[in-house]
């Protein structure tokens, strides 16, 4: 189980742009890394537009945003594209990162139990320690959090 002021797990993952992306790329810079459910629903696609919409202010911050999920890469790109998104999508489709992030868990909906992604923010400094984990983001306001 991670927790604030642990150093964040590194991993290497293929992001949209069909490069393979490791976490240590971002030392000295701020990264926001969230896990989202799944591309093109409507409160992914609302978290997603917020991150796009507010990226000048994580900019200023010296800090890099970078959204993963369970979906493969055409799927990133084609959600990318369509919603203009200015930063990278990288595709866990073996669920690894998932896992070393616990935010693989089981879920309920319609009384129905399934495993998928637990929406969470982690807020990574510039050495790779988590600063803050934002557990079961709720999307509406979840921006205002920063």
């Amino acid at each position: 189980m991670l927790k604030e002021g642990d150093k964040a797990p590194d991993f290497t993952l293929i992001a949209d742009t069909g490069e393979k992306i490791s976490l240590k790329n971002f030392r000295g810079k701020k990264i926001i890394l969230y896990f989202y459910p799944k591309d093109n629903t409507s409160g992914c696609t609302a978290e997603a537009c917020d991150f796009r919409d507010n990226i000048k202010v994580f900019e200023k911050k010296n800090a890099v945003i970078i959204g993963i999920s369970k979906d493969s890469i055409e799927s990133h790109k084609k959600f990318k594209s369509k919603y203009k998104l200015p930063f990278l999508l990288l595709s866990d489709e073996n669920i690894e990162v998932l896992k070393k992030y616990n935010v693989w868990k089981e879920k309920s909906l319609y009384g129905k139990k399934y495993m998928g992604i637990e929406r969470t923010t982690f807020i990574i400094n510039e050495e790779g320690i988590i600063e803050k984990i934002f557990s079961k983001v709720k999307v509406k306001g979840h921006i205002e959090e920063f």
